[in-house]
């Protein structure tokens, strides 16, 4: 898919299964977007701020009521087709695999206190499973908003979010933040989402790529994610431990401007690292915000550069294959490249000139070659809308 294209064919395919799978006509649509954060990594958990917008790769749901309290569901991907009741969902964690994902949807819900229908769901996606792009929350938001409109629900939108990352953390017992489901279900094309992970504020910042020539190169390192639940959790437990030492609620207290002499306060050299990543990782969020705010898009690049090399000197979460395709996405002219997601694998954006997406995709190509890697694979994105009804 190009960037910016609508999900006409991952919808077609949806409401194709749907009806090879259940012989009717689905009611409708719905239609959630992957998310990249543009910069602001290991920020979200520390109260910090970060910056994400949402992908034309779309997960869809076609969905319509069933009159039982009975959820079925199938997917393109696994082509396998699976049933729960109400008693399945009430207890979390007992569906498993991808269908706990819907199943938390459906509990999420109904603890909320919302009467949730039953329904058939056939599900298609394009966006990349494993490479951090949010497949989870995609397929999280596409069905909440299915069931939200096929039950009539007053959810507003800015709720959504909380509920879907609840789903998520309580019923599958994944650890995300809020920053994946907001972007994914607030996104708004051609701007990028500046959240506050404290008080869950938004903005939308003007990001109109199109607008300046620009594009971003997603390059899917496909490196093999390697030990990322223990060494998040350390990651983690080290700010935590680290905000208790300088005596604030959380590193998005400490001050860019003071950092020095807070760091001095810290012992242990691994523990200075890790702050001074979450500290001016927050500042340049906020720099970016501002350069957006003022139209000058070009000017992000050094942010969006600098931030890597906090991930890879400071806080440590960097692969070869993703260092390599920063140094060669760079070398061969994007404004800027970074690795984005939670880290030990995944994606790498490049801020590049639309009219160079191809060749400094290639140059990427060409340097996983010669370190022996296996091929990566690259697209350009421009930034879309959020979650959708289709029709």
């Amino acid at each position: 898919m190009s960037a910016g294209q609508p999900a006409g064919d991952v919808a077609a395919r949806a409401a194709a299964g749907f009806r090879q799978e259940y012989a009717d006509e689905p009611a409708g649509r719905w239609a959630a977007p992957g998310r990249a954060n543009l910069i602001g990594e290991h920020t979200d958990y520390n109260d910090g701020f970060v910056l994400p917008f949402a992908l034309p790769r779309r997960t869809v749901a076609a969905a319509d009521r069933l009159d039982a309290e009975r959820w079925e569901v199938w997917s393109e991907l696994s082509g396998e087709r699976i049933s729960f009741g109400g008693a399945d969902v009430d207890e979390p964690g007992r569906v498993t695999g991808w269908g706990g994902y819907v199943a938390g949807v459906v509990w999420a819900l109904r603890e909320a206190g919302y009467a949730v229908p039953g329904a058939r769901i056939a599900l298609a996606s394009d966006v990349p499973l494993g490479s951090g792009l949010s497949s989870s929350a995609a397929l999280e938001a596409a069905v909440l908003a299915a069931l939200v409109d096929l039950g009539g629900l007053d959810l507003p939108a800015d709720r959504q979010p909380r509920l879907a990352q609840r789903a998520e953390n309580a019923y599958v017992g994944a650890p995300t933040g809020i920053m994946d489901q907001s972007a994914v279900i607030r996104c708004r094309e051609g701007h990028a989402l500046f959240l506050d992970c404290r008080s869950e504020a938004v903005e939308q910042i003007p990001f109109d790529l199109d607008a300046a020539g620009l594009a971003v190169l997603v390059v899917d390192s496909r490196a093999p994610h390697r030990h990322v639940d223990g060494e998040y959790a350390a990651r983690r437990k080290s700010c935590e431990r680290a905000a208790e030492l300088l005596g604030v609620p959380a590193l998005r207290d400490v001050d860019a401007a003071g950092l020095d002499a807070r760091l001095d306060r810290l012992d242990d050299p691994e523990t200075r690292r890790r702050v001074r990543h979450v500290v001016t990782e927050d500042q340049r969020v906020l720099d970016t915000v501002e350069l957006l705010r003022a139209g000058r898009v070009r000017e992000i690049g050094p942010l969006l550069t600098a931030s890597h090399a906090s991930m890879r000197d400071d806080f440590e979460i960097t692969v070869p294959e993703i260092d390599t395709a920063v140094e060669a996405a760079l070398a061969a002219g994007a404004l800027g490249a970074r690795m984005t997601g939670g880290g030990f694998g995944g994606c790498v954006l490049a801020l590049v000139e639309a009219a160079a997406a191809d060749a400094v995709g290639a140059a990427v190509t060409s340097a996983y070659a010669e370190r022996g890697f296996a091929a990566p694979g690259h697209f350009t994105v421009l930034p879309v809308g959020g979650v959708t009804r289709l029709g």
